[in-house]
């Protein structure tokens, strides 16, 4: 079974930085892509940024300038650099694991990490 866990969600003021990490545990020997989620209060789930397999990334327009995603491939690991938190920031952050090639994908999800901007 393949398990995908976040770790780094904390209590931030607001103008300050966090940093999430994720990684992947089990039989997966080829990840296509690597996302971030996000969900607020009352909201639906939304897209925070991806990385493709080949490096390139991806961010919506709330976070674009503000956050980093990066990875390392060696331990199936992939990170949310968080700068200039706003009190919107605040939301449970899942992470997204994609597996398969260019001809097929298979999605595993984190249980998520709460990330809390207030001051």
């Amino acid at each position: 079974q393949v398990q995908v866990v976040e770790s780094g969600g904390d209590l931030v003021q607001p103008g300050g930085s966090l940093r999430l990490s994720c990684s992947a545990f089990g039989k997966i020997f080829g990840i296509y892509a690597m996302a971030w989620h996000r969900q607020a209060p009352g909201k639906q789930r939304e897209l925070v940024a991806t990385i493709s397999g080949g490096g390139t990334t991806r961010y919506s327009d709330s976070v674009k300038g503000r956050f980093t995603i990066s990875r390392d491939s060696a331990n199936n690991t992939v990170y949310l650099q968080m700068n200039s938190l706003k009190l919107e920031d605040t939301a449970v952050y899942y992470c997204l694991v994609r597996s398969g090639t260019t001809a097929w994908q298979y999605d595993y999800w984190g249980q998520g990490t709460q990330v809390t901007v207030s001051s």
